[in-house]
C-alpha cells in the first residue's frame, strides 16, 4: 500500500497518430513565378493608324523585344526586327524609308515590308539566300478598326486566322470617341482568365451577387454570356481582340479591347469604347453613356468597383498557380485555360507549368 509519499503516476496513453499532410502544397508558392508563360500567338494591337506618318520610322517595345515600325510611301506598313541582316546595324537608329522600303543607315541595304532585300546599291554577287526567302523578320501586318494589328508567331508562321468583323467599330450608326489604356504587370492570360472567373465579380468588385455564366470555344474564339444576356463577350485568339457588349433596358453599349504583350510580364489594355447613334438628350443615349461608365467602374451612384480600381491590385501581385484549388461556383476557369494553351509554342518543361 502506497505511503503519502510516493507518487502516483497517471497511465500513459498512447500517442495519437499525426495526420498526414500535404506538404507541397504548403511550400509550392516558394516556387510558383507569377508570370512562366510565353508570348501568345496572334494578332495584336501596335498603334493606332493615325498615328504613323508616310515614311516615319520608329522603334517599339512588343512581343519582348524591339522592333522597328514604318510606313511606307504608298501607305504600307512595315514592323521588322531591328538589326540589318548585312553587318548588324539596329535600323530604327537612322534608317529611312525609300519608296515602301526601310533602308539601312550603315550600307543602305533596303528591305520590304515582307522582308525581303530590294536593294544593295553596291556589289554585283549577292549571297544566294537574298534570292531565295526573305532575309529579316518582319511580321504580318494589317490595318483594321483604325488601328495596325500584326501577327506574332515564335516560328515565323503565317497567320492562321482572318481578322474579325467588328460592327461596333466598322459599321455606320455607332459612336464614341471614349479610349483608355492601363498598363498591368502580368501576362495577357491572367487577364482574359477573368472573363470566365465570375465569382470575383462580387467579391472583388462588389457585385450583389454571382451571376451565371455560359462559354462556348471554337477554334480560336471564346463566346460568353454573364447574367443572361447583361454582358456577353467574345475574344478572337488570346485575349488579343474581343468585345464585350453591356445591355440595359434594351440599350447597348460594347468595348472593344485591342491587348498587347509588351514582355513576358508586362500587358498593355487598351479599349474603346462605343455605342448606337442614339439622339441626343434621349433616355436611350443617357443609358448608353452610364454603361460606358460603369465599365470602368465611374458610373454615378454605383457601389461596384471597376477594373481599374480592384483588378489591377490583384494582377499587378499575384502569382501563377497552375494547379489551382478550385470549388463548384468558381467558374470554368480549366476549361478556358485548356483551350488558351493553343496559343502557346514551347517545349515541354514550359508547358508544364502553365
Amino acid at each position: 500500500m502506497p505511503n503519502s509519499h510516493d507518487t502516483i503516476e497517471a497511465p500513459i496513453k498512447p500517442a495519437t497518430p499525426k495526420a498526414e499532410i500535404n506538404l507541397a502544397q504548403l511550400l509550392e508558392s516558394k516556387s510558383l513565378e507569377r508570370c512562366p508563360f510565353p508570348i501568345p500567338v496572334g494578332w495584336f494591337f501596335v498603334d493606332f493608324s493615325e498615328n504613323l506618318k508616310i515614311g516615319e520610322v520608329r522603334n517599339i517595345q512588343l512581343f519582348d523585344q524591339e522592333w522597328v515600325l514604318f510606313r511606307g510611301e504608298s501607305g504600307q506598313v512595315g514592323l521588322s526586327d531591328p538589326y540589318c541582316p548585312h553587318l548588324g546595324a539596329h535600323m530604327g537608329h537612322g534608317g529611312t524609308v525609300a519608296g515602301d522600303n526601310l533602308r539601312c543607315p550603315f550600307h543602305h541595304w533596303e528591305y520590304n515590308s515582307d522582308g525581303w532585300c530590294k536593294n544593295i546599291p553596291y556589289g554585283r554577287v549577292a549571297p544566294p539566300i537574298v534570292k531565295k526567302q526573305a532575309i529579316l523578320r518582319t511580321l504580318p501586318v494589317q490595318e483594321r478598326y483604325g488601328l495596325m494589328l500584326a501577327w506574332y508567331h515564335p516560328m515565323c508562321e503565317p497567320p492562321s486566322w482572318e481578322l474579325p468583323h467588328i460592327p461596333a467599330m466598322e459599321d455606320e450608326g455607332w459612336v464614341g470617341t471614349r479610349r483608355g489604356t492601363w498598363t498591368a504587370s502580368t501576362a495577357i492570360q491572367e487577364i482574359t482568365e477573368n472573363s470566365v472567373d465570375v465569382a470575383h465579380l462580387k467579391f472583388l468588385h462588389g457585385a450583389p451577387g454571382i451571376p451565371p455564366i455560359t462559354v462556348e470555344y471554337e477554334d480560336h474564339m471564346q463566346r460568353f454570356d454573364i447574367g443572361n444576356g447583361y454582358i456577353v463577350g467574345k475574344t478572337w485568339g488570346p485575349g488579343s481582340i474581343g468585345t464585350v457588349t453591356f445591355t440595359q433596358e434594351g440599350v447597348s453599349a460594347t468595348l472593344f479591347s485591342y491587348t498587347q504583350p509588351i514582355s513576358a510580364d508586362k500587358t498593355q489594355m487598351n479599349m474603346s469604347f462605343r455605342y448606337r447613334d442614339y439622339p441626343e438628350g434621349s433616355k436611350e443615349l443617357h443609358i448608353a453613356r452610364k454603361l460606358v461608365d460603369h465599365m470602368i467602374g465611374a458610373a454615378e451612384g454605383e457601389t461596384s468597383a471597376g477594373f481599374e480600381s480592384v483588378d489591377m491590385i490583384v494582377w499587378n501581385n499575384k502569382k501563377y498557380r497552375h494547379k489551382p484549388l478550385l470549388c463548384d461556383g468558381d467558374g470554368p476557369v480549366l476549361q478556358f485555360r485548356k483551350w488558351f494553351r493553343q496559343f502557346y509554342i514551347a517545349d515541354a518543361a514550359v508547358m508544364q507549368k502553365i
